[in-house]
């Protein structure tokens, strides 16, 4: 019998594919102002350029650093905190209140308390996200801390397994929530550097090439901001999920 080609690979790209097409029927068609949705061709067009010979691939990198340096600020506090909330579940239930209010405040909300506290500087954008991805990551460690699987902390106890021991086993068990709540902090600071970058006197950044498109009505230059913001936020998530696939490949055994 002739093997069978193996698809899978390509599986994502339908939804891809299906956009576009759904993408240029509506700019042919004339559903939608070609003028305020260019067609995906020249989308493309305006990407190329802007990475080329524009000013959007610098862009790209510097908000790619913003983000990078939020996700690992936020990652050096809010891993040790949420392992100590969540090794004690009196103090956790004392913060939890702190801790869900303002993880539910929108960070964009205290912009204008960064701004009294930092300044309009690109420090300031990066306290916001790593603000905001932090507290993503306390809770998460700390839930992950609270329900580590009990019969395997129990094993090590009869095994007669040291304190010591017995936290990295706890740490271990931690690690897949750990990382879920990695992959949401990363996407919050990316979503609000790229949002500080548009309202926080900034000069570039790709939350400042759209902002600058869109005054200047630059449709297909504004489009293509977007789709690089799009871009770089699903090749962070997918980075995130290879490293996990990669430490914590015991999750779920």
């Amino acid at each position: 019998m002739t093997a069978r080609p193996n698809v899978e690979p390509f599986v994502p790209l339908v939804g891809v594919v299906g956009l576009v097409v759904l993408w240029y029927l509506a700019v042919t068609l004339r559903i939608v102002d070609p003028v305020l949705l260019p067609s995906p061709v020249v989308t493309v067009q305006a990407f190329w350029k802007g990475v080329t010979g524009g000013k959007l691939g610098v862009d790209f990198v510097i908000t790619l650093q913003r983000t990078a340096l939020a996700i690992a600020l936020a990652a050096a506090i809010g891993i040790p905190i949420g392992l100590v909330l969540g090794a004690s579940e009196r103090l956790y239930r004392s913060l939890e209140f702190v801790v869900d209010f303002f993880r539910s405040t929108p960070a964009t909300a205290i912009f204008p308390l960064f701004l009294l506290l930092f300044g309009v500087d690109d420090k300031t954008k990066v306290y916001v996200a790593t603000f905001a991805a932090c507290l993503a990551i306390i809770f998460n460690v700390a839930y992950g801390v609270m329900n580590a699987r009990k019969t395997r902390l129990l094993a090590a106890w009869l095994m007669g397994a040291r304190r010591l021991h017995i936290l990295l086993v706890v740490l271990l068990e931690s690690f897949p929530q750990t990382f879920i709540g990695l992959r949401s902090g990363v996407s919050l600071a990316l979503i609000v550097v790229i949002v500080a970058e548009m309202f926080i006197g900034s000069k570039d950044g790709l939350g400042n090439s759209i902002f600058e498109a869109q005054q200047m009505f630059e449709m297909p230059a504004m489009y293509a901001a977007i789709f690089a913001s799009g871009a770089l936020g699903y090749g962070l998530n997918l980075l995130f999920r290879l490293v996990e696939r990669r430490i914590v490949h015991w999750a779920g055994k």
